[in-house]
C-alpha cells in the first residue's frame, strides 16, 4: 500500500512537471547583466538552458532585458522553445530597432525575415525604402527578395523605380528577367568597336 502511495505522489509529480526546467541555471543571465526582476519574469515563463543561452546571446548584443523577455513571451505564445537569437542580433546591428524586431517576432518569422532584412540595409536602401518592403513582408503581400532588389539597384534603376515595380506586385522572377535584360543591354554597349588611333606615316 505505501509503494502504491509512493507510486502515485512520483506519478503526479510526472504529470505536474511535464515539460517543465526545475533545474535551469539563471546564473549566467545575472553574470550577462540581466536584472533580476527579470530573471524572475524568465523562470515563470520556465525558461529552459537552451533558451538562457540565447538570452545571453542577445544581452551581449545589445538588446534589452524588456526585449529579451518578450521575445521567450512570444515564443510561449507560439508554442515553441526559443532559437532566433542570431536573428535578433543581427537585425539590431542592421540598425532595426528593437520595437521592429518584436513586431517581426509577433508573427513569428524572425529566423525567416532576418537575413533578408539585413540584406536590404546592405544594398544600401534608405530607411523609409527599408521600411516599406519590410511592412509589406510582414503583411504577407507580394515582394521581391533582397537579391533581386539588388539586381536591378546595380543595374541602373533608381529607388524610387524599384518601390514603383514592388507596389505594383513584382514577383522574383519578373525581377530576375528584368535584371538580367538590363544587365545584357549594359554589357553589350560595353562591347562597341573602339577604333584606336595610331601615328600617321609621313
Amino acid at each position: 500500500m505505501r509503494y502504491q502511495l509512493l507510486l502515485f505522489i512520483v506519478l503526479l509529480l510526472r504529470i505536474d512537471g511535464c515539460g517543465k526546467h526545475p533545474l535551469t541555471d539563471y546564473r549566467p543571465l545575472d553574470q550577462a547583466g540581466m536584472w533580476s526582476s527579470n530573471v524572475e519574469e524568465l523562470k515563470k515563463l520556465n525558461t529552459s538552458d537552451s533558451e538562457v543561452a540565447q538570452l545571453v546571446r542577445m544581452k551581449q548584443g545589445g538588446l534589452t532585458d524588456d526585449t529579451c523577455v518578450a521575445l521567450i513571451t512570444n515564443a510561449r505564445q507560439h508554442q515553441h522553445l526559443f532559437t532566433s537569437a542570431d536573428g535578433a542580433v543581427n537585425l539590431l546591428r542592421a540598425g532595426y530597432t528593437e520595437p521592429v524586431i518584436l513586431q517581426i517576432a509577433k508573427i513569428d518569422q524572425l529566423d525567416i525575415v532576418s537575413g533578408d532584412a539585413v540584406m536590404l540595409r546592405l544594398i544600401g536602401l534608405s530607411d523609409r525604402a527599408v521600411d516599406t518592403i519590410l511592412q509589406r513582408r510582414l503583411k504577407g503581400l507580394p515582394t521581391m527578395g533582397s537579391t533581386e532588389i539588388g539586381r536591378l539597384k546595380n543595374t541602373g534603376l533608381t529607388e524610387k523605380q524599384i518601390l514603383e515595380r514592388i507596389s505594383e506586385g513584382m514577383t522574383d522572377a519578373q525581377a530576375d528577367r528584368e535584371a538580367s535584360a538590363r544587365e545584357a543591354a549594359r554589357n553589350h554597349s560595353n562591347t562597341g568597336f573602339v577604333r584606336q588611333g595610331g601615328r600617321r606615316s609621313r
